[in-house]
């Protein structure tokens, strides 16, 4: 378990293709159609504009799905965000080509987007709708409880016996959660001990249980290290209670403005937990530099050595949430047992979390450090060695 732990999926290894969402009205959304012999699920991507439609797979034998529609209703960004949008999509598109699944997706540029994309996914009838994000908890509730015969999924959401509101939950929803904190933790002992001014830095979007857990797990695996070790280790941009945030997923320049400032703190290796704001940081890195630092980020979700080709150079690894492997698993139940299957929780011990590889760094990690992540996640996953308080 501890390898593929500190590894990632082959499919990560080779790169996913990048869907861009495209335009499209609310009426624009995609068809699927299926005939004897053959599966055409369409696969489309839809925002405010024009509609793109891939052409589908063919064989000579039904695949499983078919005739089934799975839909994925966006947060802020869209399927090419390198956060949980992009990896929930991947999930989707494995569903597509291994079960036949037909496949849709609609972006929300805002939160006035989710009322109208759920509600237009419940007008095409779909089957399965994913709602990404814990900000389309109470829209993904309401639909829920307004259409039982539709199932739902939603991502780092953990539905309980209760609904937002303090009703019992509807019973058509699975919550896809991940214990990422089990990885940031790995991440934040790795950063430990590769940081020679033993400063490291991290920032996040908004300051949300999803977005904390990435920077709580990374401290704590900072002190651990430290605890290990006889050193001290300084995380600057979150305090346990406290930290940097950019208040938005959106704006690189304010992921360049808050790397600078924890560059100039003394901060030599950086997770930025923003999603593409990241690519902010990733450029105040490669700034810093080409002036003389030696400065390395850590990227979140999936692998952004392959997701954000342009930052690769100063990629230490990568905190994976494999959003997608728990939406394809979603999808999969509903396609064998007619049932999304029950909540889902994703830690090292079953490999819904981890870190991906060390790269262009694999010859800089020293072997005993490798070690050391290897027995550390081994002990995360046994649970002898505790990452929450």
């Amino acid at each position: 378990m501890s390898r593929s732990a500190i590894s990632t999926t082959a499919c990560l290894a080779a790169g996913l293709l990048l869907i861009g969402a495209c335009g499209g009205s609310l009426a624009d959304l995609g068809t699927s159609t299926t005939s004897p012999g053959t599966t055409s699920a369409a696969t489309t991507t839809t925002e405010a504009g024009a509609t793109t439609t891939a052409a589908p797979p063919t064989t000579l034998i039904p695949l499983p799905g078919s005739g089934l529609l799975a839909c994925q209703v966006s947060d802020f960004g869209g399927v090419d965000d390198a956060a949980i949008n992009q990896t929930a999509w991947a999930g989707m598109e494995r569903a597509h080509t291994e079960l036949g699944v037909a496949i849709e997706f609609l972006r929300s540029n805002d939160e006035s987007n989710y009322r109208r994309n759920v509600d237009a996914f419940l007008d095409r009838q779909c089957d399965l709708i994913v709602t990404t994000g814990v900000l389309l908890a109470p829209e993904t509730a309401r639909a829920a409880h307004a259409s039982p015969d539709i199932d739902f999924a939603i991502i780092d959401y953990p539905v309980g016996p209760f609904d937002p509101w303090g009703d019992p939950a509807p019973t058509n929803v699975r919550g896809l959660t991940f214990q990422i904190d089990e990885a940031a933790f790995l991440a934040g002992y790795l950063a430990a001990g590769m940081s020679t001014s033993h400063v490291i830095g991290t920032f996040g979007g908004l300051d949300i249980p999803p977005v904390t857990q990435f920077m709580e797990g990374f401290r704590r695996g900072a002190l651990h290290y430290d605890v290990t070790h006889g050193i001290s280790t300084r995380v600057e941009g979150w305090d346990g209670e406290d930290g940097l945030f950019t208040a938005d997923f959106i704006s690189m320049e304010k992921g360049y403005e808050l790397a600078q400032q924890l560059l100039e703190a003394g901060a030599d290796v950086i997770l930025p937990v923003a999603d593409r704001v990241g690519e902010g940081a990733c450029r105040a890195i490669e700034e810093a530099n080409a002036a003389g630092a030696t400065a390395m980020m850590i990227g979140k979700d999936w692998d952004w050595y392959f997701s954000a080709p342009d930052c690769a150079p100063v990629m230490l690894t990568s905190i994976l949430k494999r959003v997608d492997v728990a939406v394809f698993k979603t999808i999969q139940n509903l396609v064998v047992i007619d049932a999304v299957g029950n909540q889902f929780l994703g830690t090292l011990e079953n490999d819904g979390v981890g870190l991906a590889p060390f790269h262009d760094f694999a010859s800089e990690v020293p072997a005993q450090l490798v070690a050391e992540l290897e027995e550390l996640a081994d002990d995360i996953a046994a649970g002898t060695v505790q990452v929450r308080g």
